[in-house]
C-alpha cells in the first residue's frame, strides 16, 4: 500500500513540475514571451488581463502541488 502512495504522489510531482514549467513559460512577462509565439492577437481577444490571471492563478495551483508533493515524498521516503 505504501508503495501504491509513493507512485501516485511521484506521478502527481511529475505532472505538476511539467504544469509549472509550462505555465511560467506561456507568461508574457514584459518583453513578450513564449505566450506571444502562440497569437499574441489571440490573447487580446479574451482579455490579456484576464488570461493572465488565470494563468497566474494555474501556476501557483501547481507550484502548492509539486510544493505539498515534495512534502509528502519526503515523509514518505523515510526509511525505519
Amino acid at each position: 500500500m505504501r508503495n501504491l502512495v509513493l507512485y501516485v504522489t511521484l506521478v502527481v510531482n511529475l505532472g505538476s513540475i511539467v504544469g509549472m514549467v509550462t505555465g511560467v513559460l506561456l507568461h508574457s512577462g514584459r518583453g513578450g514571451g513564449l505566450s506571444d509565439m502562440f497569437g499574441g492577437a489571440g490573447s487580446a481577444a479574451l482579455g490579456s488581463t484576464s488570461a493572465e490571471r488565470n494563468l497566474t492563478r494555474i501556476t501557483t495551483v501547481f507550484g502548492l502541488l509539486w510544493f505539498f508533493t515534495v512534502i509528502a515524498l519526503g515523509f514518505l521516503l523515510v526509511r525505519y
